[in-house]
């Protein structure tokens, strides 16, 4: 292990794919082994703390010390090690693959690794884990009639130079030695779902729902004035996943609001939605979706007062409604380590939490988590908490006033709304009212011509 990557680990501390066990007993190396192998896998280090410190056990223990905590596990885990050799002494590095099969503890026990901890599963959460473990999984799947050929040199040379920095091995690894580490080549050196999603030329030309789909709707619904569509932009966003994360991200934040706000001496721009909150929908639908169902692509819908993020597939393995922000499963793990590799993904298991932390400082409600039978949805309302009518009744006339009491009952008003208010007004007095709210920053024009409305900004 780079020197390099055990400082990473270590600034990291413990988390979804990182244990240390100083000087642990069998049972809790059985317990670590059991939980990463029913999870996302991971690496486990030991004879050494968080802060670094190396303990007095000793590195030729270790064999002896995981064979028994192997004999521990129902069925038996493989799992390799290798000495660390560190200015303090000796650790030692497990490596845990997540398994095709989920196991127990010899008492019964399911674990899965949850964040910087193992959870036992109650026997409801370990039945549904059970049933989402069987057989090879749909990223596993070699694809039919593609060939090294339909994978992109450039995008693998850049992810093993990312691997690198990242990797709890902290090795380089390249050509087939990596894509067969990382899952992308299958039985005869075919590649596999996962692999064309993350490294394919064209994707899509095998996966064909493995785009995304960005539609920015002018209002607040689907349908505009008359039933007919909506919509002002709409993108379809195609190529291996970190070439639509970057697409989807740059599409979001052109079309995203940005507003002006002086804190103390220095101008700010401060977008609609936290990006980070942005950021993490967009790549936990990417990550998590169920690939196998067809003609659905992940969607970002974008209207007025929310940003949607949704994405086919149920949720995954035992993760519910309920334990969504404390729980972490992974139905494509495979894609989910490349993404992580690649510096898409920080922390895993901590991101729903954060997300809800984002939005909540930034003024809106927390996010919305949407489960139906075949898809799952991420919903951002954008309600961040906006000067009040008696804020600004000192330097507004009393139409402006009357303007946006309106706004704030309608969502919305019109130059043709406007004037049914003020019907004695000329419709030169109008506009200039309505340019003069826009220009102080307290409405927002959205769109153009006969379609021109106003909301509050």
């Amino acid at each position: 292990m780079q020197p390099e990557t055990l400082r990473t680990l270590l600034a990291a501390g413990p988390g979804q794919f990182v244990a240390f066990l100083p000087e642990p007993t069998t049972s809790e190396l059985a317990e670590t082994l059991v939980a990463m192998a029913n999870a996302d896998g991971g690496t486990i280090l030991i004879g050494l703390d968080p802060s670094g410190r190396v303990s007095a056990s000793p590195a030729e223990d270790v064999e002896a010390l995981l064979s028994r905590a192997q004999a521990l596990c129902r069925p038996p885990i493989a799992a390799g090690w290798r000495t660390l050799d560190l200015p303090g002494g000796e650790a030692v590095a497990i490596t845990v693959s997540r398994s095709a099969q989920p196991h127990r503890t010899s008492d019964g026990r399911v674990l899965v690794r949850s964040g910087s901890r193992n959870r036992v599963l109650s026997p409801g959460e370990a039945q549904q884990m059970e049933a989402a473990h069987g057989g090879l999984s749909f990223e596993e799947q070699p694809v039919p009639g593609a060939t090294l050929d339909d994978l992109d040199p450039g995008i693998i040379a850049e992810f093993s130079a990312k691997r690198a920095e990242r990797a709890p091995r902290g090795e380089r690894l390249e050509g087939e030695e990596l894509l067969i580490e990382v899952g992308a080549l299958g039985l005869d050196r075919v590649p596999t779902v996962a692999g064309l999603l993350l490294f394919g030329k064209r994707p899509q030309r095998f996966i064909e729902q493995s785009g995304l789909i960005f539609v920015r709707f002018s209002g607040l619904d689907p349908r505009g004035p008359g039933g007919m569509p909506g919509y002002g932009r709409r993108e379809e966003i195609t190529g291996p996943l970190a070439r639509i994360i970057e697409g989807a991200w740059r599409v979001v934040w052109e079309e995203m609001r940005h507003e002006a706000v002086i804190p103390g001496l220095t101008r700010e721009e401060r977008p609609e939605y936290p990006p980070f909150a942005v950021r993490e929908a967009l790549v936990n639908a990417v990550c998590h979706r169920d690939y196998s169902i067809k003609g659905l692509r992940v969607e970002m819908r974008m209207f007025d007062d929310r940003l949607e993020v949704a994405s086919p597939g149920s949720l995954p393995g035992h993760i519910t409604l309920d334990n969504i922000i404390e729980e972490h499963y992974s139905r494509n793990p495979r894609i989910v380590r490349g993404l992580y590799y690649w510096g898409y993904i920080e922390e895993l298991g901590l991101g729903v939490d954060r997300m809800i932390e984002e939005m909540v400082r930034s003024g809106h409600p927390a996010p919305e988590f949407v489960s139906k039978p075949h898809s799952f949805s991420v919903i951002l309302r954008n309600a961040r908490e906006r000067a009040t009518i008696t804020q600004w009744s000192g330097n507004l006339n009393a139409r402006q006033l009357q303007a946006l009491r309106y706004v704030e009952e309608h969502k919305r008003i019109t130059n043709r709304e406007y004037r049914e208010l003020c019907p004695d007004v000329s419709a030169e007095t109008i506009r200039l009212d309505l340019a003069d709210l826009v220009a102080r920053g307290v409405l927002l024009r959205i769109g153009d011509k006969k379609g021109t409305y106003y909301i509050l900004k």
